[in-house]
């Protein structure tokens, strides 16, 4: 999709000034602009799950995350709160083991603000309805076939429901300097809790998700900051991989690390 004439509209609409250069996502163009001499970043969105980011966030109403400044009625442009800080939660999950841990914290701790009861959710879809991919990907067996068995059984006995982020992991919470970190680029959905902590395990990256041991000691740290029962997180994270890996096969790119992860917590689960 170009985007060109829509950011000059917006620019012109929203009295912005470029302060940067647009950064294209899968769902997405975001350019970093100013709006009276303030930070801000314009995000327009190609539809699906990014359109309910503006939903979400408007209810989170800054608390945990980045505010919505502005917006068009059916939230495909966005004007975000663009978070000032130059900490990243990646560099830290590399200084060591403490620095992992300490990352894994500030994750834990973004989610309880972002969990927490408020009234009036948004209606959103039901988190079942994104794992069609699993479903269809067990039909190749193997890894696949027991990531889906493990959702299944998930999603048949949700507990504890909330609204979810949907994508939380370490470059979706950034350095919000005075504010604290903060997330950014949710997806939305309404299910179990423990969901919105398995991508945590699948990042930083494919060396540091796949490490020896890693992935049993950041279930251990989140299992004990956000009072979740460690068996059933090892589960979301193999459903999560699981799902992961089967949205790589449809896009056509490399599903290897998504699987090596699934296979990891598969094999802590049997243990």
């Amino acid at each position: 999709m170009d985007y060109r004439n829509r950011i000059a509209d917006y620019l012109q609409q929203w009295s912005l000034q470029a302060d940067g250069v647009p950064v294209h996502t899968h769902g997405a163009c975001l350019l970093p602009v100013l709006r009276g001499g303030q930070p801000a970043m314009l995000k327009l969105s190609a539809g699906g799950d990014e359109g309910r980011a503006g939903a979400v966030l408007r209810w989170w109403d800054g608390d945990g995350a980045v505010r919505v400044l502005a917006a068009t009625p059916d939230d495909d442009v966005l004007l975000l709160e663009r978070a000032p800080g130059s900490r990243a939660l990646a560099a830290l999950a590399h200084a060591g083991e403490a620095g992992d841990t300490a990352a894994t914290g500030i994750l834990c701790a973004v989610a309880a603000r972002l969990h927490a009861p408020r009234p009036m959710a948004p209606a959103l879809p039901a988190l079942s309805g994104c794992f069609a991919a699993l479903a269809a990907a067990a039909a190749h067996g193997g890894v696949f076939s027991a990531c889906h068995a493990v959702a299944r059984d998930l999603l048949a006995a949700p507990q504890d429901s909330v609204v979810l982020h949907g994508d939380l992991h370490h470059g979706n919470v950034l350095d919000g300097g005075a504010r604290g970190w903060l997330a950014i680029d949710p997806k939305g959905y309404v299910g179990e809790r423990g969901f919105d902590f398995a991508n945590i395990l699948c990042n930083p990256d494919a060396a540091l998700a796949t490490a020896p041991g890693r992935l049993q000691r950041q279930v251990s740290v989140i299992a004990g900051e956000a009072r979740l029962d460690p068996a059933r997180l090892l589960a979301w994270v193999a459903a999560w991989a699981g799902l992961s890996a089967a949205w790589h096969l449809e896009d056509g790119t490399p599903p290897q690390t998504a699987l090596a992860v699934a296979a990891i917590a598969l094999g802590a689960l049997r243990a």
